[in-house]
């Protein structure tokens, strides 16, 4: 079996200054959907590559993904680990 090893090497989930790494786009978006209890999991920040902006329903069993356009994808094209581990 393959652990999960860590990634983030030290950094927080959710950095301290979010809208540094959400456009206005999926500013919106989050607020928009917060009003139904989904709320900001976690963002990936991958070397070179834009942040992805994970958010999860209230129960925490489903994830999405909040597109650079503001779209709410809840079919992502990531591989995540479950949110108690991601998280």
């Amino acid at each position: 079996m393959q652990e999960n090893k860590e990634k983030r090497r030290g950094e927080k989930p959710i950095p301290d200054h979010v809208s540094s790494y959400l456009n206005e786009d999926q500013q919106a978006k989050l607020r928009s959907i917060e009003r139904f209890g989904w709320e900001l999991a976690y963002i990936r920040r991958p070397l070179f590559q834009d942040p992805v902006v994970v958010v999860a329903n209230p129960n925490g069993k489903v994830i999405g993904t909040l597109e650079l356009d503001g779209e709410f994808n809840l079919k992502p094209a990531i591989e995540t680990r479950p949110l108690s581990a991601a998280c």
